[in-house]
């Protein structure tokens, strides 16, 4: 095969593709299409049938006529034949012959049209049944087509909304990490304020109970707890310091 005949073959397979992509792509409406070309040719056949029918009743029409025709000369020819004028009853019954050759002929179109009109019905009635079976069939497809675009849209929108979520899970948890951060830093800028102003290390010296005048709960505690003779010496120093120590009356025999 030449190179051209390559190309042909590839650009004819293409095309051949492209159309069918489009036959299936518009599979729906080609089929509804179809069935409206059936009915339009249903409707057609049963016009001809309509005309086959008027026909074939035309005739049968035109043959009851020539066999009244027929009837009626035949008693003319049994006058004539009675006055004995056989020459005007063989005339009659010439008139009768061709009447009754054109009955006969009537009579055998009447039957084949009658044979092609319950052949048309037929085909008719099965070509409506293959229709309407046909039609229902397209009705599932198209009922299945739009499931399944529903299902297909609610396939992507769950995943859209898979994404979304996604997507919001991380915004969250960069935003919670950026809190951690910010509340870091204003711990850490915190501690350097304190170690400026030595705020850290008087609440270490207050945490042991070292800084001046600073009463704990446990002393507070061990205080109250305490008997009251061993509590008043720590009550009363603070006034016998004060006012000094008291003065021992002399008596006289020692003056």
């Amino acid at each position: 095969m030449s190179i051209w005949s390559k190309f042909s073959a590839l650009f004819r397979g293409t095309a051949h593709e492209g159309a069918q992509k489009v036959i299936d792509a518009n599979a729906l409406r080609i089929l509804d299409q179809e069935i409206r070309d059936a009915d339009t040719a249903q409707a057609k056949a049963r016009d001809d049938m309509a005309g086959l029918v008027a026909r074939r009743r035309m005739l049968e029409n035109e043959g009851n006529q020539l066999a009244q025709q027929a009837q009626k000369y035949e008693a003319s020819a049994r006058a004539a034949l009675a006055k004995g004028d056989e020459a005007l009853a063989l005339e009659v019954a010439q008139r009768i012959a061709d009447l009754e050759r054109d009955s006969t002929q009537k009579i055998e179109q009447v039957a084949q049209l009658k044979e092609a009109e319950a052949k048309l019905r037929t085909i008719i009635a099965q070509t409506d049944t293959k229709i309407e079976a046909l039609r229902r069939e397209i009705e599932v497809v198209k009922v299945n087509d739009s499931v399944q675009r529903a299902q297909s849209a609610i396939v992507a929108r769950s995943g859209s909304a898979s994404s979304t979520v996604g997507s919001a899970a991380d915004s969250l948890k960069r935003i919670k990490e950026r809190q951690a951060i910010n509340e870091e830093k204003f711990r850490a800028a915190g501690e350097l304020e304190d170690r400026r102003t030595g705020a850290d290390l008087d609440a270490k010296l207050r945490d042991a109970g070292i800084l001046p005048g600073h009463i704990g709960a446990h002393e507070v505690l061990a205080r109250l707890n305490a008997p009251k003779a061993e509590a008043m010496p720590a009550l009363e120093a603070p006034r016998l310091a004060i006012e000094g120590p008291e003065k021992v009356p002399v008596k006289k025999d020692e003056a």
